[in-house]
Order: C-alpha cells, then sequence, then structure tokens
C-alpha cells in the first residue's frame, strides 16, 4: 500500500472517495486489529497514510517526529514515511475549524461541552480552545482520566452549555439509532456538532434541528482534514474551494 487509511473498523468511511476527488493516487483502506496493527507500523511499507480510530495516539511512539499540531494534541491521524522514518501531522484541529467557521458557530466565550474523551476528541479540544471557548467540560466513560466527568454531573452542573460536540462513535454506521445524549436536558444550548460524517444527518444533529439548533454533521471536517492531508503527503497546494465543491457533491449525488 502507497497511501491509505488505517484504523479498526472502516466500513463506514468515506475517505477513499475524497481522496479520489483531490489525488490521482491509489487510497486504500486498511482495517487492522491490535497485532495486525503493530506489524503494519513496525514494517513501514507506505509512502502516506491517515490514522482513524482506535489508533490516533497508539501511532506516536512509531513517529520520528511531529509538528507542532500534533504535539499540542497528543494524537495523530496523517503520517508521512521519509526515508523510513515516520513524520506525524494532525489535520483533524484545522479541519474541525473550517467546519465551524463555515457553518458560523461562534465559540468565543462560550460554554462547550464536548463528548468523548479518544483520540479524536483531543483535536477537537485543541480546535475549541484555540477558538476562545469561556469553558470547556469534557464528559466521558472513563473519569479517571483528569479533566473528565460523567454523563450524570454533566446533566447535573452543565445543563447550561451553549454548544455540545460529540466526538463518540455513539450513533456513527451501521448503529444509527443510537445518540450519546437527549439534547432536551441542555435547554441553552444552540448549536451541536457531531464529527461523525457517516450518517450524514446522525440522530443527535436530527434532534439539534428539530429543537431548533444549529446542528453540523462531520463529513465537512473530514473533506477539509483530508484536503490538508494530501497537500502534506504529496508537498503540493489546494485551493481552499475544493473542500465546499466535494463536500456538496457528497451531500448530493444526484446532483455531481
Amino acid at each position: 500500500m502507497d497511501y491509505g487509511l488505517i484504523g479498526e473498523k472502516l466500513g463506514h468511511s468515506s475517505s477513499k472517495e475524497i481522496h479520489g476527488k483531490l489525488a490521482d493516487y491509489t487510497y486504500d483502506l486498511c482495517p487492522l486489529t491490535k497485532e495486525e496493527f503493530k506489524e503494519f507500523m513496525e514494517k513501514r511499507e507506505f509512502k502516506a497514510i491517515n490514522v482513524t480510530i482506535p489508533y490516533k495516539c497508539d501511532v506516536i511512539p512509531y513517529l520520528s517526529s511531529m509538528d507542532d499540531n500534533a504535539k499540542a494534541i497528543g494524537a495523530v491521524n496523517t503520517i508521512v514515511n521519509r526515508g523510513g522514518n515516520l513524520y506525524g501531522y494532525n489535520t483533524d484541529m484545522p479541519g474541525f475549524i473550517y467546519m465551524v467557521k463555515k457553518n458560523g458557530i461562534e465559540m468565543a466565550g462560550k460554554k462547550v461541552v464536548v463528548l468523548g474523551n479518544g483520540g479524536a476528541a483531543q483535536a477537537v479540544k485543541a480546535a475549541i480552545r484555540k477558538l476562545s471557548a469561556s469553558e470547556l467540560i469534557i464528559v466521558g466513560h472513563r473519569t479517571m482520566r483528569k479533566g473528565v466527568i460523567t454523563y450524570e454531573e454533566c446533566f447535573e452542573k452543565h445543563s447550561d452549555a451553549d454548544i455540545v460536540v460529540n466526538t463518540s462513535p455513539v450513533g456513527m454506521y451501521p448503529n444509527v439509532d443510537a445518540s450519546p445524549v437527549d439534547l432536551t436536558r441542555f435547554p441553552d444550548c444552540h448549536a451541536v456538532v457531531d464529527i461523525i460524517a457517516n450518517p450524514l444527518t446522525t440522530k443527535l444533529v436530527a434532534q439539534a434541528r428539530e429543537l431548533g439548533m444549529t446542528g453540523v454533521t462531520g463529513l465537512e471536517m473530514l473533506v477539509a482534514q483530508a484536503k490538508y492531508a494530501v497537500e502534506i503527503f504529496l508537498d503540493t497546494q489546494i485551493p481552499e474551494e475544493k473542500i465546499d465543491e466535494i463536500y456538496n457533491e457528497m451531500k448530493n449525488p444526484r446532483l455531481s
């Protein structure tokens, strides 16, 4: 494999289609078990890859160095092989920022609740801090980690959140009938961002829109981070307008 995506379960991924629209190379989806992941990274038989759940942190020990974004976040989603040395980057953070700004969601001075604290959450948290949120609440099931609270504590103490961001896989295809929270628990919320890209409208975002909130899912972020990754893969520049073009093609396949 020259270029591709590694992760544990990739049946839901649109990355192959997106990279096909961005670059002229073969992009393979490469699902790996924990054992296969270790062997894959040790062999280093690739030119450049993207990394998704659950390996965004696990790849770090194999890297020679990381860019500033990846260092600050502590998670990597883009790796380039240069002469057998692996270099790590994080394009999830700029991808998330692009999506938030494109949809007119203002995080400065706002109280933001983030659901989930896995590898995907690390880039989102860094982005939210960069966007100057006044308060950032992290909610997860592994509450032994510093700064992470339970869902029960969140509902009890932070129901006044302005924005809710889902970074957990709850609601991702094929489990499309699941939702991480009931948004009626957040009566002051005006915007919901779900970084899941498949389905195009998650149950969480559907409820947000029904309640009159802005609701955004992760396809724009996925396209944006892929564009930034291709630029790193090929040491090239791609016009920013390409993100919107690909997003609209994928959102409205009958029109493309």
